[in-house]
């Protein structure tokens, strides 16, 4: 498996949400950076932890100009739910079949886990920043919107 690495040009994605809302990489292209999160599965421990950290720094992130999406296997009935029980203001896909964590290269944990990723895709579409920690959810937010934050400024240049 070919994994994604800084630098590389995000693989494209398009599809619906929790919402029946349709999401692409394309659609933000030119307007907003991505902040794209891969977490096991909803309503575990450590994936709800994660998304909450998400949760409350949702504001931040969209303050810096970007987009927030999560994605696991579940289903989009499970993330609807996911998103209604914990106020979930982000769009989550679902990637059941495993296409998208082939094309980004998302490696497993202990080679049967899904593995916990996250990119930091910029406003062409390149990918300036992934990290990988299966415990360390909070390290997840704090890397992205500092990421964020950096291309913003940048960006405002």
């Amino acid at each position: 498996m070919q994994s994604i690495r800084v630098g590389d040009k995000a693989p494209e994605l398009s599809q619906p949400d929790q919402n029946g809302n349709m999401v692409s990489l394309a659609d933000a292209r030119g307007c907003k950076a991505v902040v794209l999160f891969f977490y096991p599965a909803d309503e575990s421990p450590i994936c709800t932890k994660e998304a909450c950290a998400f949760r409350d720094a949702y504001q931040d992130f969209t303050e810096a100009g970007a987009m927030v999406i999560g994605i696991s296997a579940d289903s989009l009935d499970k993330h609807q739910s996911f998103a209604s029980h914990h106020r979930l203001p982000f769009h989550l896909l679902s990637d059941a079949d495993g296409g998208l964590r082939k094309a980004f290269g998302v490696p497993k944990s202990l080679g049967v886990l899904p593995g916990r990723v996250t990119y930091v895709i910029d406003r062409q579409g390149v990918v300036r920043h992934l990290f990988s920690a299966q415990l360390a959810a909070d390290r997840h937010v704090q890397e992205a919107l500092q990421t964020v934050r950096s291309l913003a400024g940048k960006a405002n240049d």
